[in-house]
């Protein structure tokens, strides 16, 4: 992470990285120095040397140009030993990270891109799961918007889960300032029927005419700049891809303003463009132990259009720009 060193004349400074923060003359910091073993907060006197940087920091302070939000994809959830490269237990503690950073970015609101819990043998079990870390979830943001993926709805069904996270659809769309944002369910099966109970493969992804319709319907609806967000991918033809994602990109094509969809369910991090729009494949956070392979982002879209993906830990970084 990127930091910035003050006088090499007074020896208690130290590097400040991104987690510190200028608030009314104060130094707030958000973590613990170097070598504590718990995170701490508190405040500091603004030193001397500080105060020019102060002044020059009007882009603390000045209004904000753009909508920021956090973004993670596939945290996997469970409480369950780990199994291969997956360390379901230490999501807890990588959502802890990114809800810091979150903080200190100031979002706007927060994206989990599916696969929030991983899957269960009961119910109750997956309740449980879904409990625990949407309780850390909550407190990220106060708005939350959830993607389906096939994990959240492999024991439970749709309703249970959004029922349990407070959200009303599994697919709906919304406006901040100058854009749009879209929200996907692709967890339906070839013949029609919604993903629940077992009754699905992570490798049979779909989105049913019902939304498709709807989708033509909203994307026809407003002129603003959108971004889509959608957990199996729809720039593959592989079983990480949905089934009929050539239809879905000429809908979004057509529409002529979708700068971006950003997609999860593959793990790795990947960018592709196709008919001018970005499909950026997410890290999954659920892969690695410890926290040095957490992955997560923030991204600001300014109001000419511009997006840029501030990647943490393992999460690539990309900047796009597009004059509107």
């Amino acid at each position: 992470m990127e930091n910035f060193a003050m006088s090499d004349g007074d020896s208690d400074l130290r590097r400040i990285g991104r987690r510190a923060f200028l608030k009314q003359g104060t130094l707030v910091l958000t973590t613990a120095a170097a070598g504590c073993s718990q995170q701490q907060s508190g405040e500091i006197p603004l030193p001397k040397e500080l105060k020019e940087f102060e002044e020059k920091s009007a882009v603390v302070e000045a209004p904000r140009k753009s909508i920021r939000f956090g973004l993670m994809s596939d945290l996997h959830h469970a409480d369950k030993p780990e199994f291969e490269t997956r360390f379901y237990r230490e999501t807890l503690e990588k959502l802890d990270e990114a809800s810091t950073e979150f903080l200190v970015s100031q979002i706007d609101f927060a994206v989990e891109l599916g696969d929030f819990i991983d899957a269960a043998d009961s119910v109750e079990a997956q309740l449980g799961y879904l409990k625990t870390i949407n309780d850390k979830f909550s407190t990220v943001a106060d708005e939350r918007h959830y993607v389906l993926g096939e994990h959240c709805v492999d024991m439970l069904n749709k309703a249970e889960f959004l029922a349990a996270v407070e959200q009303k659809e599994s697919y709906y769309s919304f406006d901040r300032d100058r854009f749009h944002f879209i929200v996907l369910d692709a967890c339906f099966r070839q013949d029609g029927d919604p993903f629940g109970r077992k009754n699905s493969s992570w490798a049979d992804s779909n989105i049913p005419p019902k939304e498709i319709e709807w989708l033509r319907r909203d994307l026809d609806s407003t002129r603003k700049r959108t971004i889509v967000f959608v957990h199996q991918r729809l720039d593959t033809h592989s079983n990480f891809g949905v089934k009929n994602a050539p239809e879905v990109r000429r809908i979004l094509e057509a529409s002529d303003n979708v700068l971006a969809v950003f997609q999860g369910h593959s793990h790795d991090n990947d960018l592709t463009d196709i008919g001018g729009i970005h499909y950026c494949t997410l890290r999954a956070m659920v892969e690695g132990s410890g926290a040095e392979n957490n992955g997560y982002s923030v991204v600001e879209i300014a109001r000419d259009g511009t997006i840029e993906v501030q990647g943490f830990r393992l999460q690539s970084e990309y900047k796009w720009i597009r004059f509107i």
